[in-house]
């Protein structure tokens, strides 16, 4: 756990703004001119880029850590699908080991094979999901595999070498940006600037940002309506809960804080147990000193699921993106004026 209390010891700093970490600027700057020249060069053509021949949509951030991506995503791919389209997802599979890439993700793939992300995506949508660190090689397998008229990118806003013809970001409007500066001093991967040249914004939260955009802004609720026992999927009703309202909560995603912050909202009392993003758990994680029941989120719970011996009284909270029907009106207005015949 200690490369957890460092990772969100710096996520507190920089949305606290502390001061030292401005003695860091100078490194921030060298970001700042590594990520624009790259960024020029594929522009320029001096480094070369993919254009998939079909409509794509990248889904991203610009900030390290949660924003609510992986909900936006799957809201958006079961979207395209009631519209009639045939949409596959790619992803470059974080902390994936894949027999061999690219690699295609189905709902009972193993999470060391796709990654934790993905395969939520899968069992959530039912679309394809292909990842590789290589996104032409992901997309071709999609088009060549299974047919998909659209591509939808989970992350990759700073994958340029993937010409898009959708740039969705998606912001976490209470916790908002922090100190404003790039890494290492502040989260950011890319200037607020940046937003001015996306699409689309959604923003999760409550409430209004002062966005330096004049893109589209929609807003997002991330609503959990049961819980889904991590042994056997049975499903309850959160206002049918029997135990114990004081739970172990168990977070390893870029904001653990808003999964705490959410039980509590649903009357829990939870332990707060915060795990680095992406981490890979096994039985001696959940040796926790008092005997509580287990509340974790669902992409822990994909994980969790595969160890050998899951813990008892385990449940995940399922939240699904609810955001604006206008926002999907527009996606497919805008897909109908892409250069693709659909």
């Amino acid at each position: 756990m200690v490369a957890s209390s460092h990772e969100h010891r710096l996520v507190h700093h920089w949305y606290q703004q502390s001061l030292g970490l401005y003695l860091l600027a100078p490194f921030s700057l060298l970001y700042f001119l590594i990520t624009a020249i790259r960024r020029q060069a594929y522009r320029w053509g001096l480094l070369s880029s993919f254009k998939p021949p079909v409509p794509t949509i990248v889904v991203g951030n610009i900030t390290v850590g949660g924003a609510g991506k992986t909900p936006v995503v799957i809201a958006l791919v079961k979207a395209l699908q009631q519209q009639g389209f045939n949409p596959g997802v790619i992803s470059r599979g974080y902390g994936s080991k894949a027999p061999s890439y690219p690699y295609a993700v189905t709902s009972t793939s193993q999470p060391e094979h796709s990654g934790d992300e993905p395969l939520l995506i899968a069992q959530q949508s039912d679309a394809p999901v292909v990842i590789d660190g290589n996104r032409k090689n992901a997309v071709e397998m999609l088009i060549e595999q299974y047919q998909c008229d659209v591509v939808v990118s989970d992350d990759g806003l700073q994958h340029y070498a993937l010409q898009r013809d959708i740039e969705i970001a998606v912001v976490d409007v209470n916790r908002g940006f922090g100190s404003g500066w790039l890494m290492p001093v502040g989260p950011l991967r890319e200037l607020l600037s940046r937003l001015s040249q996306v699409d689309f914004i959604i923003g999760n939260g409550d409430q209004s940002l002062g966005l330096p955009a004049p893109a589209p802004f929609y807003s997002m609720q991330l609503q959990a309506t049961a819980l889904q026992a991590v042994t056997n999927d049975t499903m309850m009703a959160i206002e049918q809960w029997p135990h114990s309202k004081r739970v172990h909560a168990v977070a390893g995603i870029g904001n653990p804080q808003r999964f705490f912050t959410t039980l509590r909202d649903l009357g829990f009392e939870p332990v707060e147990h915060a795990f680095p993003d992406h981490y890979s758990y096994c039985a001696d994680d959940f040796q926790f000193a008092e005997t509580l029941p287990i509340i974790m989120t669902e992409k822990d719970a994909v994980k969790v699921r595969a160890i050998q011996q899951p813990p008892q009284h385990c449940w995940s909270l399922p939240v699904a993106a609810a955001i604006d029907s206008a926002f999907y009106h527009s996606i497919n207005q805008q897909l109908r004026e892409t250069n693709h015949e659909l």
